[in-house]
């Protein structure tokens, strides 16, 4: 059996800079370049490898196939002062998602509460890196997102539901923000996808094949149906969340949305968004204490056998993204190669300053 060669581990920084380029060669602007890079570089230094640099050619190739605008701009279809609903121009989903984002905590903020709608956007990468922001003008933030058929409704066969991400975030006082960020599936495809490049099986109960029998095998169950978390009650979490994202906002819903791996085709997704500004519910200094003392009580519990420490939502990200911005992150040889091809492709190899030139 063939060895393969350990990975070493690639500074943050360092594969900032290339995504970075890769996007400018592709006609993004600094701003937006940079932005996505970051998201993409900020799910690894989670942890959350299904969403970071695997998939640079992804995004690399919609915009050069002319299915994402990458300077897009959002403009505004309807604003009643805490209700905006947003037309994404199928730009760039990270910058789409930002500006959103930013207009929903604006509004919150003079408002109380906003909702904010996005029709007509693109995959964005991980939802927390959104919600995140909201929480630093001390707001808590509800988004959701839809996607390209992943899963059928319970007890159906076929794929008809995306993963649909949803994420909640709320300020931590002392403490780092309260932070959930999941999808509907037992597990986001990008986490097959991930597994399909290590040339890995996958756990039982993650997916079927295509024609609905149970698989191990990574490439089958990407092709084929993601199975939802915890049964039905997944499958209608989804349905619920595509009714936010995409029937409310006026994107597309169901088989409408493409899945961003589909790179000839526009996404056609939607986003929701609600904002709520602390202070219009209590004094701030109230709810950060009341905060406080809700995470400290999660803390407290007792773990079980062979776990260490009991972690409340979002805090094992921010122990994950200290440990990689020191040590680096390790990516798949296969994703190592993907990035240098990418480069090539880009022109921008000479910025490919780690160990995958000759994967």
């Amino acid at each position: 059996m063939e060895t393969v060669p350990p990975v070493s581990p690639v500074p943050h920084e360092a594969l900032r800079t290339f995504a970075t380029a890769v996007y400018r060669s592709a006609g993004a602007n600094e701003e937006n370049a940079a932005l996505l890079a970051d998201t993409l570089v900020q799910s690894d230094l989670w942890g959350h490898q299904s969403h970071g640099l695997l998939r640079t050619s992804w995004y690399y190739k919609r915009i050069c196939n002319g299915v994402m605008f990458p300077n897009a701009k959002p403009t505004v279809i309807s604003d009643t002062g805490s209700v905006v609903c947003l037309d994404g121009n199928d730009g760039m989903g990270q910058a789409t998602a930002k500006f959103a984002m930013e207009y929903a905590i604006d509004r919150a903020l003079r408002h109380g509460v906003a909702a904010v709608t996005v029709r007509r956007s693109n995959h964005f990468g991980t939802v927390q890196y959104f919600t995140r922001m909201a929480t630093k003008a001390d707001c808590l933030a509800i988004m959701t997102s839809n996607g390209g058929p992943g899963m059928p409704p319970w007890g159906g066969l076929k794929k008809l539901i995306g993963t649909n991400p949803w994420s909640i975030a709320s300020p931590g006082g002392k403490y780092d923000p309260v932070v959930l960020d999941i999808a509907n599936t037992g597990v986001a495809r990008g986490k097959i996808a991930v597994a399909m490049r290590r040339g890995d099986r996958i756990p039982e109960g993650w997916a079927l094949t295509i024609d609905g029998r149970p698989t191990t095998d990574a490439a089958a169950a990407f092709q084929g149906i993601i199975l939802p978390m915890a049964g039905h009650k997944g499958s209608g979490i989804g349905v619920m969340v595509d009714v936010l994202s995409g029937v409310l906002s006026g994107a597309s819903f169901l088989t409408g949305v493409n899945s961003p791996f589909f790179f000839e085709k526009q996404s056609n997704c939607g986003h929701c968004i609600i904002v709520m500004d602390v202070k219009a519910f209590m004094p701030l200094d109230e709810y950060h204490a009341r905060i406080e003392r809700f995470i400290e009580e999660i803390k407290a519990v007792p773990p079980i056998p062979d776990v260490e420490e009991v972690y409340y939502p979002g805090e094992i990200e921010v122990h994950q993204d200290a440990i990689n911005r020191r040590n680096g992150i390790v990516l798949p040889h296969a994703v190592l190669k993907d990035l240098a091809e990418t480069g090539r492709d880009a022109g921008v190899s000479d910025l490919c300053h780690f160990d995958c030139q000759e994967l």
